[in-house]
C-alpha cells in the first residue's frame, strides 16, 4: 500500500529472497525509464523501499508519481 506523506509516495516491498527483490527492481527500472521518471529506492536483501516525488515540481507528489506507482502495482499483479 502506497503511503503519501512528507511530499513523498512510499512503499516497502518484501520478497522471498535477494534474487526476487533484484528482479523486481530490474522490472521497475524498465518501467521508470520508459516513463522518464526514476524512483529514489533502496534494497537490503529481500526488501525494496521505493520513494517517489517529482524533483522538477519542487520535490512533491505529482501525477507522474501516481502513474509510476500504479504501474509498479500492476507489475506485482502480473508476477
Amino acid at each position: 500500500m502506497w503511503i503519501e506523506e512528507n511530499n513523498t509516495l512510499s512503499q516497502t516491498f518484501k520478497f522471498s529472497n535477494f534474487i526476487d527483490a533484484f528482479a523486481f527492481m530490474t522490472r521497475v527500472a524498465f518501467i521508470a525509464e520508459k516513463q522518464n521518471h526514476h524512483p529514489n529506492w533502496s534494497n537490503v536483501y529481500n526488501t525494496v523501499t521505493i520513494n517517489l516525488s517529482t524533483h522538477d515540481a519542487g520535490d512533491t507528489v505529482t501525477e507522474k508519481d501516481r502513474k509510476l506507482a500504479a504501474a509498479i502495482d500492476l507489475l506485482l499483479v502480473k508476477h
